[in-house]
């Protein structure tokens, strides 16, 4: 099952991690945000810690997230939206722009990167839109560690 979700931006940091899990996630504005929450694709999961929010928007489904913590935030998510391991796609999304990231040929990306990582890494990926460009590295297995921490 596909979720896409809106995160107010008091929310940046939970926004960041249900990308790298590869939920399509926009990140809101704070300012008028009935009118904001009003143009978006009603199977957008809304995503807030601001009361103000909460009360503005009622006709589609909200999460109030209640804590300071992202682990907790992020278990929040999961346990109220009943997200599985196999619903998730880590690392298939610009964590950035939230655009799907795709496999870049390594010859491609040379002089892009640093030499040492261009050395040792042979898969690339990049996002069509900022062109950052991604490789799997140690942040990648501390981060499926910690998602697999969310699913025990």
């Amino acid at each position: 099952m596909a979720f896409c979700f809106v995160a107010d931006n008091t929310l940046g940091k939970l926004a960041k991690w249900l990308r790298m899990l590869g939920f399509d996630t926009t990140l809101g504005i704070d300012s008028s945000a009935e009118m904001f929450y009003d143009r978006l694709e009603k199977d957008r999961i809304v995503l807030t810690r601001t009361r103000a929010i909460k009360k503005q928007i009622s006709a589609r489904r909200l999460i109030f997230i209640r804590s300071n913590y992202i682990e907790r935030q992020l278990k929040q998510v999961i346990v109220e939206i009943d997200i599985r391991p196999l619903d998730t796609r880590p690392f298939s999304r610009c964590t950035h722009c939230n655009i799907p990231i795709v496999v870049v040929n390594r010859d491609d990306v040379y002089g892009l990167i640093p030499d040492y990582i261009y050395e040792t890494h042979s898969e690339f990926y990049t996002c069509s839109q900022c062109h950052r460009i991604f490789w799997p590295g140690s942040h990648t297995k501390r981060a499926l560690k910690r998602i697999a921490y969310l699913f025990e």
